[in-house]
């Protein structure tokens, strides 16, 4: 029986404490390759299209849409690559209880 990522995923979220922990910790970094890849799509670009207008590779833009440690600099390359601009915005959340 062959188990889906979603659902391993899914029942570790539910079941182990620390899997969620960390899953939770980087919740900023997939939010951040989330909307980067979405941005992509709606102007309808390749990873290998982005790449030519920035002047980097491939892989390197597979890396940066990863939303892993990419700089401010970084961002606003690839957004100009896009034809788009950033915007920051820093949000105070609520505690969870």
């Amino acid at each position: 029986m062959s188990l889906k990522w979603r659902d391993y995923h899914d029942e570790q979220m539910q079941n182990d404490p620390e899997y969620r922990r960390e899953y939770d910790a980087l919740e900023d970094e997939f939010a951040l390759a989330r909307r980067m890849i979405e941005a992509r799509a709606k102007a309808n670009l390749t990873q290998a299209q982005i790449a030519e207008r920035m002047g980097v590779t491939q892989p390197s833009v597979a890396r940066i849409e990863s939303g892993k440690n990419v700089s401010l600099k970084t961002l606003g390359r690839y957004a100009k690559a896009l034809g788009a601009e950033i915007k920051v915005e820093i949000v105070f959340r609520q505690a969870k209880a």
